[in-house]
């Protein structure tokens, strides 16, 4: 199992990432349920941490995958594929 500063570091590159390749999905970062804890003390461990990454990935997996589907789509439709 990963390290809370290993997963940190992890979160930190791929917010980077988003940040400085795809800024229109940063807006998104902020309204993720998981970043908006249920409870008034929330607490931050492996487990939680490791949530939130693997919702950051997939957010971002999700967009980058829609982004070039929708591309690839603009390209056909004006006949250049």
């Amino acid at each position: 199992m990963k390290t809370e500063e290993e997963i940190n570091a992890k979160i930190l590159k791929i917010t980077m990432v988003i940040q400085e390749n795809y800024p229109e999905l940063s807006k998104y970062l902020n309204e993720m349920p998981i970043t908006v804890p249920i409870d008034s003390r929330p607490e931050v461990n492996v487990k939680n941490l490791q949530k939130y990454y693997d919702t950051l990935l997939t957010l971002f997996r999700n967009y980058v995958a829609e982004h070039q589907l929708n591309y690839i789509n603009q390209r056909t439709d004006s006949g250049h594929l």
